[in-house]
């Protein structure tokens, strides 16, 4: 969730604000307390690291991180640097721009001598990323495509020839459903724009569209001889079709794709050729969302044929793969019970264990994912935990020594987190609980339940940044409680697959549980409980309040209200029968036995409701449903509509809105006893 900051975070006259019974008051930044000041400056001012990789020869490392626009307010553009293992502390800035102007650069991919790097940049036209290819040892960089679209992840073939990216051509907007959709109008159809597998020559600059003009390809890798590749792809719309696609292999030459796998009953991503060239490797699982992929390992022979799970019975969730250089293991990234891990997986299915986070810095959390040196030992990451803002880490496994120091004068405005393990009738359950800031252990607090997205994604320490909301909540004098209820990653794919054709049920009573282990460990009011969620969050807020009276205020980010009439308004569907087991059209009552409003007569909770207007996901009729019927029932209620803002807030102006009015919602229901 992305938002803009004008002065004083007040927003624009095009903000839509409806409201119904009680109001909360309108945010006023000269009464918010110096500690919402300190959380939003811990939020808003951070560096976040978009990128971390570290070169083949394991010597050096790159990474991008964001840059802030003027006065200090988060911006799009970003920065590319290479820093020495050897003398880290004088990183050098890679850029497009001859006079290191800021601009937006990314997407970057070392060469296999580790004396090149490429990269995606809009130095020369702002708006419009091309490819570049800089040398390490200096000059300018070279200026590889003039193409008008959009332009992703680029990828160097072994023999240092030729560069694949991924490449739409006209496209009005980036790749993937999260972003703010482009409104239908006159006579609406099926119009796709394809993201193709292009191919660049490193030398010449020579471009060519490999891929079929009818095929959206979501990602790729090189085989170890450079004229093929493997790709998952699938025919149509692109944003939508991601959870249908097929793994196939690509001709280099021809473009010719041959299926690997027949029709694939799971979603698959992050396939990896092995160095020998005999098989794929790749994440298989039921994944609710394109950018977070998650679940057990498999493989293939490279030219096809049955798929083996690799990982049947493991109780984590794997969520990135990288394989080792003698292709008899896989190194695997991914969640447990809350935390991130890396473990050495085997041929035939052994998992070794070698590192394992935690929430504090010292045991070393980070963003689960790895760059791995092509001697399998040397190693980049992004560590980050409740405590410690995210910093580029690099060198042995666990070994890691700090590289970037950027955020070092940021500091916590809130609590000590802590992991607490609860039993329900799915098995072992686990979830966060934040502390206030300046925690008295002879008071009692009220608390906010924040339930992720996804629904397959979990709750990890990590640093908030400003589209976390909720984060704010503990500096303002409130526990934060974030469970991992069924569906989550990090118990195994049969805990994720949980929740199929339960929604709200199974998962709910995992978040009820929670609530009562978190009263039992922590002096919380059991009287002043809220809830709070943004997607599937934002649903099972609107379906909390729709099953019990237990909380007294309750904000919904870009949620859902009824199943049924959300599968012919969202843009992405083909997510939803693999968690329905049918369509909306063929089984409507598993659809309306997990809808809000099914239940909307219930609802007493005092609620606000938020939503981008330009949102696919998670469309803005699904939110006016909600408002409507509780504005109808007399129940209390705010309905703000954000202009053009898709399911991730782009203006950070939206941002702080959401963070004041969840704060002053909160505060008027749950801070008198």
């Amino acid at each position: 969730m992305n938002r803009m900051v004008t002065k004083s975070g007040v927003l624009a006259s095009a903000l839509l604000v409806i409201s119904s019974g009680t109001v909360a008051q309108k945010p006023s930044k000269a009464s918010a307390k110096s500690s919402l000041a300190d959380a939003m400056h811990a939020m808003f001012g951070v560096t976040n690291f978009l990128q971390s990789t570290i070169s083949p020869d394991g010597k050096q490392v790159a990474f991008v991180e964001s840059l802030a626009g003027p006065g200090g307010a988060p911006s799009a553009n970003s920065a590319i640097y290479v820093a020495s293992l050897h003398s880290p502390e004088t990183p050098r800035q890679i850029s497009a721009s001859t006079d290191k102007a800021a601009c937006e650069e990314h997407d970057i991919a070392w060469s296999p001598d580790s004396k090149r790097l490429a990269f995606l940049s809009d130095a020369a036209k702002r708006g419009q990323l091309q490819l570049f290819v800089a040398d390490i040892g200096g000059g300018p960089a070279k200026e590889l495509t003039h193409l008008k679209g959009f332009l992703a992840m680029p990828g160097w073939s072994p023999d240092g020839k030729t560069i694949a990216v991924l490449f739409t051509e006209n496209a009005t907007r980036a790749a993937g459903p999260l972003v703010a959709e482009t409104p239908d109008e006159g006579v609406v159809s099926d119009a796709f724009l394809e993201q193709r597998l292009t191919l660049v020559d490193s030398a010449t600059a020579h471009v060519r569209r490999i891929s079929p003009g009818d095929t959206y390809v979501y990602e790729f890798d090189w085989a170890p001889d450079s004229k093929r590749l493997v790709v998952t792809a699938a025919k149509g719309n692109g944003d939508d079709n991601w959870y249908i696609a097929n793994l196939f292999a690509l001709n280099a030459n021809s473009g010719a794709m041959t299926p690997l796998l027949e029709k694939p009953t799971i979603q698959i991503a992050e396939p990896r050729w092995s160095p020998d060239g005999g098989q794929i490797v790749f994440i298989g699982g039921l994944m609710s969302d394109e950018p977070i992929p998650g679940g057990d390992v498999f493989s293939v022979p490279a030219d096809g044929g049955s798929m083996r799970n690799l990982t049947p019975e493991m109780k984590m969730t794997a969520t990135s793969l990288h394989w080792m250089p003698d292709s008899r293991s896989v190194l695997m990234t991914g969640i447990v019970n809350g935390e991130t891990f890396i473990a050495r997986l085997s041929a035939d299915g052994n998992i070794a264990p070698i590192w394992l986070g935690g929430a504090k810095l010292s045991q070393g959390p980070f963003v689960p994912d790895i760059s791995l040196a092509d001697d399998g030992k040397g190693s980049a990451v992004i560590r980050q935990s409740f405590s410690q803002p995210p910093e580029v880490w690099a060198g042995g496994i666990g070994q890691w020594k700090q590289i970037t120091h950027r955020n070092a004068d940021l500091h916590t405005a809130w609590g000590e987190a802590k992991s607490l393990n609860w039993k329900t009738d799915t098995g072992d359950v686990q979830g966060w609980l934040v502390y206030p800031l300046d925690f008295d252990a002879s008071k009692k607090y009220p608390m906010v339940v924040g339930v992720h997205g996804g629904p397959s994604w979990s709750h990890m320490p990590a640093w908030p940044s400003r589209w976390t909301y909720e984060m704010a909540l503990p500096s303002q004098g409130y526990f934060l409680f974030l469970p991992n209820p069924r569906g989550s990653y990090g118990k195994g794919e049969k805990f994720t697959q949980a929740n199929v054709k339960d929604f709200g049920y199974g998962d709910f009573r995992d978040i009820m549980a929670g609530v009562d282990k978190a009263i039992q460990s922590a002096p919380i009011d059991p009287n002043r409980l809220g809830l709070t969620g943004w997607s599937y969050g934002g649903y099972m807020t609107m379906w909390g309040v729709t099953q019990t009276g237990r909380f007294r205020a309750a904000v919904a980010g870009a949620g859902l209200a009824d199943w049924l009439s959300y599968y012919g308004e969202n843009k992405i569907d083909q997510w939803m029968p693999p968690f329905f087991g049918a369509t909306v059209y063929d089984d409507p009552a598993v659809y309306a036995r997990s809808s809000p409003i099914t239940f909307i007569k219930n609802v007493k909770t005092p609620t606000l409701v938020v939503v981008g207007d330009s949102d696919g996901e998670c469309p803005p009729p699904q939110s006016y449903e909600f408002w409507h019927a509780l504005k109808t029932l007399g129940v209390p209620t705010e309905f703000v509509i954000y202009p053009k803002e898709g399911h991730e807030f782009a203006d950070p102006a939206h941002s702080r809105d959401v963070i004041e009015r969840a704060i002053t919602w909160f505060n008027k229901y749950l801070q008198t006893p």
